[in-house]
């Protein structure tokens, strides 16, 4: 054990770890949830990123020793490959702006740094607040490593978008010559192709991947350099400019100043516009579950148009059924996400006065978003989309006996015609094809070409037979 102290007192602490007294006090006063920091990877390593720039800046401007900035870089390369994983026990639910976070941070590359200096932890040589935090505060160091953290989620989500984006590129092509009915209100509307429905698909998720990366350049701009309050102070002169010369050279991020320091600490506006992302993204991907769940019901007493890959037995009871459990599971995603969206909502409103403080739960539900919405989205096409398979005889079926093919008797004799047919196909249990030749509306040779549901899937081509037949 090593013995450590702060200002209200003196704690004893396991020397196999490289945290300090105050992460310990942390752990102590915060034990919530069982989430700590170390389940935040890109966080971690931004905050990293930040330690060793500022060793560099505070070295370039003769406030830090040259030994001692070696040192810090170094344990803050070790954090930033990942070999300090489990030496962030601060629960991430905690009071204090994140302080908690800074300071177990500080006391990781601190005792590392001391270690590699003097053969043994301690901060005989590298104190935490006085050397790794040297013209910093939590108030600027957290939300600029949040934003750069951001920048980082959101690479991991451009990777599942780009492969669901390729799937339903093939499937639009795969399923280009698929003739079925599409539903408006759950009721039989007119015939489209299921190349077309998922074309829609498709222009949904590449809208998104267009919105996504033009929102990640926001995540560019940070506070480095605001110090408490914006002012700067504590900070040595000439620290916030070679911070935007170190930053990017050590992060590989083009990071830049924010224009209005104040702005930046007093409003987290930023996080809300991400949220907002995350949650029509999740709108589209539970309507796209939920049209494949309804799309691939039955089998026998459903819609049956596709069948989804089988991944697991569906019942503990019924032998034999298979549930939609990829979609399923991508639909309870969304619907987490818009819960996380409304506790972000709650902490950005509440900032007060000079600094929002609420930077934790922000995080927490953020990056949560980010996480199960990448790992969703990856399983959703590998196990769901990518296996589609399609019934075409059901589908073809669906829309040759649809009412809706009455719209064709509409252009050519009017609704009230059109009505009548659609009427006595309906109590005769007929097809409209049947009922207009029955009428003598149309001959079987025009009423075939009229009513085919492939024709009625091109409005170019639907409009030139109705010119072709009125013309005769």
């Amino acid at each position: 054990m090593r013995l450590e102290k702060d200002l209200i007192g003196e704690l004893e602490i396991d020397e196999e770890v490289y945290y300090g007294i105050q992460t310990v006090r942390a752990c102590q006063n915060f034990s919530i949830s069982g989430r700590t920091v170390e389940l935040y990877p890109h966080l971690i390593r931004s905050m990293a990123f930040i330690k060793k720039a500022a060793a560099l800046s505070n070295h370039s401007v003769g406030v830090l020793e040259q030994e001692k900035k070696i040192v810090i870089c170094q344990a803050a390369d070790e954090i930033i490959d990942g070999k300090m994983t489990n030496q962030f026990p601060v629960d991430i639910y905690q009071g204090g702006g994140g302080v908690s976070i800074n300071m177990n941070v500080n006391e990781v590359i601190a005792n590392r740094a001391n270690e590699l200096l003097t053969g043994h932890k301690g901060y005989d040589y590298i104190h935490p607040n006085e050397h790794v935090n040297m013209s910093q505060s939590t108030n600027d160091v957290l939300p600029s490593a949040m934003k750069m953290a951001c920048f980082f989620y959101i690479e991991d989500l451009l990777i599942s978008l780009n492969k669901i984006e390729s799937s339903l590129v093939d499937k639009v092509d795969e399923f280009s010559s698929i003739v079925k009915i599409a539903r408006t209100c759950l009721q039989d509307a007119v015939p489209i192709t299921l190349g077309q429905q998922f074309s829609g698909y498709h222009s949904f998720i590449k809208r998104q991947v267009e919105d996504i990366k033009k929102l990640q350049k926001e995540c560019l701009s940070i506070i480095v350099g605001a110090t408490a309050v914006g002012t700067g102070i504590g900070a040595a002169p000439g620290y916030t400019e070679k911070m935007y010369e170190y930053l990017p050279e050590v992060s590989n991020l083009s990071v830049y100043k924010e224009e209005n320091f104040f702005d930046g600490l007093q409003n987290a506006d930023i996080y809300i516009k991400i949220s907002a992302y995350l949650k029509g993204l999740s709108s589209g991907l539970s309507k796209v579950s939920s049209d494949l769940r309804l799309l691939s019901s039955g089998p026998r007493a459903g819609f049956a148009e596709i069948n989804l890959p089988a991944v697991q037995p569906g019942s503990s009871i019924m032998p034999g059924k298979i549930n939609p459990c990829i979609p399923e599971m991508m639909m309870q995603v969304c619907f987490d996400v818009y819960g996380n969206d409304q506790a972000i909502t709650f902490a950005v409103d509440r900032g007060e006065l000079d600094l929002n403080i609420w930077e934790p739960i922000i995080l927490k539900n953020l990056f949560e978003s980010f996480s199960i919405l990448t790992n969703g989205i990856r399983l959703f096409t590998e196990k769901c989309l990518d296996g589609i398979e399609v019934n075409k005889k059901i589908c073809l079926n669906n829309a040759e006996k649809s009412l809706s093919l009455s719209i064709v008797i509409s252009s050519l004799f009017g609704y009230r015609v059109a009505n009548e047919v659609a009427l006595e196909a309906h109590e005769k249990n007929s097809t409209i094809k049947e009922v207009v030749v029955e009428k003598g509306l149309l001959k079987e040779e025009e009423a075939s070409k009229l009513l085919n549901p492939e024709n009625l899937t091109d409005s170019v081509k639907m409009h030139h037979l109705l010119n072709f037949i009125t013309a005769k």
